[in-house]
């Protein structure tokens, strides 16, 4: 019997496509901001928080174990092994327990103990290592030793996802557009971790000839806008504090060319975009999504001092519910970044400008 055949590989794909079949799609949110909308410039958020893993990386995990699946690299008696920050991790645990395989997520010990329980409830495992710089080793070193397979999302993340096809976060995205005032974006915002999404949604906006650009905000730490702006794949840097997004390293998945430009964003004032935005949505968001808002009013801002109009989406990657210990505990963010009072109240002005 040809392994295409095997009885365990077509039940393990109906079960992750049934799960989707449950699954609606997430909600796209106006954000009201009267400063830059009586401008012609409207801000939206796509909330990927509301997937059943409580963030973006749910689309990603599914992607990946899919990709394994077809490929012949899962089997009915594999472990599951990745290198993650959090977010995907909790996202494969899912994945993994929904077809009866063992999971370890090797991750670095700064990495929130909310996102360490949820790995945990979904019966995942964590190997916790001194940096983020280290994970990507000691998850091949795991797999070696357990015999499993290394999902690598930094390695896959870029061609997993069929950018052209249906129900792609990018396809999404542009049909729930579809009736706004500005229905093709001028921006489009999104972080890179693995650069898996970057380069989804940069794919299929040239694939549908939209004269959308793409904007990736990155973190302090970061190697990605140094590598943009150079090519050089040997770069290295510290690290991000920025929990989700940002690399030490050039990865594979995060591919320049399908990014119109690059901003540099200070940690506190991620911090403080955060802070803000969780005020105007009336709930926790995460640091990357400070982040993601942060490029957005950037772009706002020069779009208004332009005289341009139209409109910014980016992506709201997880609630704030998993870092209510780490970036919404005051003493925390000033321990680690610092008072962000003053940026904060740069980020007010811009909006109420």
């Amino acid at each position: 019997m040809p392994a295409s055949a095997s009885p365990w590989l077509h039940h393990a794909v109906a079960r992750i496509e049934a799960d989707y079949q449950r699954s609606a799609d997430t909600h796209l949110i106006a954000l009201p901001l009267p400063g830059f909308a009586r401008h012609g410039i409207d801000l939206y958020l796509k909330d990927e928080s509301t997937h059943p893993t409580g963030s973006l990386k749910h689309r990603l995990a599914r992607s990946l174990f899919l990709y394994a699946l077809c490929n012949g690299w899962l089997h009915e008696h594999s472990t599951v092994i990745e290198a993650s920050s959090g977010s995907t991790a909790v996202s494969e645990a899912y994945f993994a327990r929904l077809l009866g395989l063992p999971f370890v997520a090797v991750m670095a010990k700064s990495t929130s103990s909310e996102k360490i329980a949820q790995i945990e409830f979904y019966g995942g495992r964590c190997l916790l290592v001194d940096s983020a710089a280290g994970i990507h080793d000691a998850a091949r070193a795991e797999a070696a030793r357990t015999g499993g397979h290394f999902m690598d999302q930094f390695l896959y993340a870029e061609r997993a996802t069929d950018w052209r096809g249906n129900n792609n976060i990018a396809e999404s995205l542009f049909s729930q557009m579809a009736r706004e005032r500005h229905p093709i974006p001028r921006w489009v915002v999104v972080g890179a971790g693995t650069g898996g999404t970057s380069a989804t949604l940069g794919r299929y906006i040239r694939y549908r000839r939209h004269f959308t650009q793409v904007l990736v905000p990155d973190p302090e730490g970061s190697v990605f806008a140094p590598y943009h702006r150079s090519g050089d794949t040997t770069l290295t840097a510290s690290g991000s504090k920025i929990e989700g997004i940002g690399r030490p390293r050039v990865e594979a998945s995060f591919i320049r060319s399908l990014i119109d430009r690059m901003a540099q964003v200070p940690d506190k004032t991620s911090v403080a975009a955060m802070r803000l935005l969780s005020q105007r949505l009336g709930r926790r968001v995460g640091p990357s999504t400070g982040t993601n808002f942060a490029g957005m009013l950037m772009l706002a801002e020069e779009m208004r001092a332009a005289g341009e109009q139209g409109a910014i989406v980016s992506l709201l990657c997880d609630s704030g519910e998993r870092y209510l210990q780490s970036y919404h505990s005051k003493r925390w963010i000033e321990e680690h970044f610092g008072d962000c009072a003053a940026e904060e109240a740069a980020l007010r002005a811009t909006i109420e400008h």
